[in-house]
C-alpha cells in the first residue's frame, strides 16, 4: 500500500498569447503547488476500483482511473489497483485538483509496482489526461508554456500564505467558455511570466505586483456574482486577488501566516469557502505519507 498527497495548485501568472489555426491557445504560466490537498491510498487488488470520499463522486471515467488504465496501456499490463481518494480539493474551482488526483496515481502506482517508466514517459502519459497533470508529477514552482503542458520545474519559490476563497458558483464548460470570453484587452506577450519565473530562479519573493491571470476580467463576465467575492476578498486582505486557474476560486498572497489568517478572519463571503493555505515546494507536494 502506498499513500501520498495531491496538492492544489495557484497560477502566479496564466498569460495567453494568442490563438493557433488548430483552436488551442498558447499560454505562458508560472504554477505552484500549496498545500491544500486530497490525500491518494493505492493499494494491490484483484481489480481496478475507486472510492471517493468528500465532495465528490468516483465515476468510470474520472482522471485517477484514467490513469491507472494509461499506466496498463503503457507496460502493457493491467494493474489492478485500490484506489482511494480522500477529497479536500473543491472541485471544478480552478485548483487543479482532478488532475493533481491523477498525476498522484501515476507516481504511486509507478511506485507501487517498480515499474520502469522513465520520467518523460510519465510526463506524456499525464499530457494525455490534461495540461495541468504534468506539472503535478514534480510540483513545487515551474513555468508551463504552450498548451501550458510543456513543464520547466523551477526552483522552490520562497514560502508564501495564501487567502483561497472558492465561491458556491458552478458553471459547465467553464474553460472553454472563458476563452470563448476573451477580448483583445486580455492576451498579453508573456513578459509578466518571464519576470516572475526570473525573480524565483533568482531566489526572490514573488512579486504581488507581477501576477497576472488573463481570465481575470472575462471571468467576472462569465461567472454570476464573482465580482462580489472578488471585492470581498480584496477589502479583507488589502491586495489584490487574483482567479485561480481558470476559477471561480480566487486567491490573495501575503508574508506570513498570522497576514493570511488575519486576512480570512476579516473576510465575509457567505457561503464561500475559506483556506489559509502555504505553499509547498516540490519535496513536499509528492511526498509519500505511509506505506
Amino acid at each position: 500500500m502506498i499513500r501520498t498527497i495531491a496538492p492544489a495548485k495557484i497560477n502566479w501568472t496564466l498569460e495567453v498569447l494568442g490563438k493557433h489555426l488548430d483552436g488551442y491557445h498558447e499560454v505562458r504560466t508560472v504554477l505552484q503547488t500549496i498545500d491544500v490537498c486530497d490525500e491518494i491510498t493505492l493499494e494491490v487488488s484483484d481489480a481496478l476500483s475507486l472510492n471517493v470520499t468528500g465532495p465528490h463522486s468516483a465515476t468510470d471515467d474520472d482522471h485517477t482511473l484514467a490513469a491507472a488504465r494509461l499506466i496498463g496501456r503503457s507496460t502493457g499490463r493491467d494493474r489492478p489497483t485500490r484506489i482511494h481518494v480522500a477529497k479536500r480539493i473543491p472541485v471544478g474551482a480552478g485548483l487543479g485538483g482532478g488532475s493533481s488526483d491523477a498525476a498522484a496515481v501515476l507516481r504511486g502506482l509507478r511506485a507501487l509496482y517498480s515499474l520502469r517508466v522513465a520520467d518523460a514517459e510519465l510526463a506524456g502519459l499525464a499530457a494525455e489526461i490534461g495540461s495541468d497533470t504534468p506539472f503535478f508529477l514534480s510540483g513545487g514552482s515551474a513555468l508551463g508554456t504552450g498548451r501550458g503542458d510543456v513543464i520547466e520545474r523551477l526552483p522552490d519559490a520562497p514560502e508564501a500564505w495564501l487567502v483561497v476563497l472558492v465561491p458556491p458558483i458552478l458553471l459547465a464548460d467553464k474553460t472553454r467558455r472563458l476563452y470563448a470570453a476573451l477580448e483583445a484587452s486580455d492576451f498579453s506577450d508573456g513578459q509578466r511570466t518571464a519576470m516572475v519565473a526570473g525573480g524565483i530562479r533568482r531566489g526572490e519573493p514573488v512579486d504581488r505586483e507581477h501576477l497576472v491571470n488573463a481570465f481575470d476580467a472575462a471571468a467576472s463576465r462569465v461567472f454570476d456574482g464573482l465580482e462580489g467575492y472578488r471585492v470581498a476578498l480584496c477589502e479583507a486582505s488589502g491586495v489584490q486577488a487574483h482567479l485561480a486557474g481558470a476559477g471561480p476560486g480566487l486567491f490573495s498572497v501575503h508574508a506570513t501566516r498570522a497576514e493570511a489568517e488575519s486576512a480570512a478572519a476579516r473576510l465575509e463571503a457567505r457561503q464561500a469557502r475559506v483556506f489559509v493555505a502555504r505553499t509547498l515546494g516540490a519535496g513536499e507536494a509528492t511526498r509519500v505519507i505511509g506505506e
